[in-house]
């Protein structure tokens, strides 16, 4: 058996759970999971479906990829199990687990409220408590790509414009980021965990799009409902859920 077994399994079991949850479309989406003690991502191979996807399809790699000098990301490299091409935003992913190295899962999806604000070039509100139990504030958005950071590696840059983003941000508070022009990137400490922040996150921006609608001057939550609803669930004295 692979020494990567469980994390393969783990890996085609979070990106199962993408169409159950209904927060993709065709392909359009990818789930990773790493292990920090053996330095691998395990990831979801290109343009497979969802439904025929097995734990043996899944691709290894390792945690150091990056690219060369010449901005060229050889990922055949890096590769350490699995005979398919690994996601197009491998890269992405790899970027993500280097620059917040508390993660251990990144999802990516065009799922369509979250998407739309994506489009739009803007953050999700935080306008309700539903938000503050998943994000402590607004999610936010980047800043668009440049022609000059596309031609380099467009999947290396998009992740390093995500955290430029969170330069002033912390990303274990704020685990989601919409990529200007593109889609929502999501994170957490599990497959599963991510998988759930990402269903959280489209179902806040619904309500998010919705509560703009029906008032486009709403105010968003004010700070001391936001520090309650967030903290009494992550806080270091939350109290939501069972021990």
């Amino acid at each position: 058996m692979s020494d990567y077994q469980s994390l393969k399994e783990e890996c085609c079991e979070a990106n199962r759970e993408l169409p159950a949850r209904k927060i993709v479309d065709l392909t359009f989406g990818n789930v990773s999971v790493a292990d920090r003690s053996k330095g691998v991502v395990a990831i979801k191979p290109s343009g497979v479906s969802y439904e025929s996807l097995k734990p043996d399809d899944i691709v290894v790699l390792s945690l150091d990829a990056q690219p060369d000098g010449d901005h060229n990301l050889d990922l055949d490299k890096f590769r350490i199990e699995g005979a398919l091409r690994p996601s197009s935003d491998t890269p992405t992913h790899i970027r993500l687990y280097q620059a917040f190295r508390d993660i251990n899962s990144v999802v990516h999806t065009h799922s369509r409220n979250a998407t739309a604000y994506a489009q739009a070039g803007m953050a999700i509100p935080c306008m309700g408590t539903t938000h503050a139990d998943y994000f402590y504030g607004d999610v936010p958005v980047t800043r668009p790509i440049l022609s000059e950071e596309i031609s380099r590696h467009y999947e290396w840059e998009t992740g390093n414009v995500i955290v430029e983003r969170f330069e002033d941000l912390n990303p274990n508070q704020i685990n989601a980021v919409l990529f200007h022009g593109h889609a929502p990137f999501v994170w957490g400490t599990s497959g599963e965990k991510a998988v759930e922040t990402a269903f959280a996150l489209e179902i806040i921006a619904e309500m998010a799009m919705k509560t703009q609608l029906l008032k486009p001057d709403a105010a968003s939550l004010s700070r001391a409902q936001l520090d309650k609803h967030y903290l009494r669930k992550h806080g270091a004295n939350a109290y939501y859920g069972q021990k």
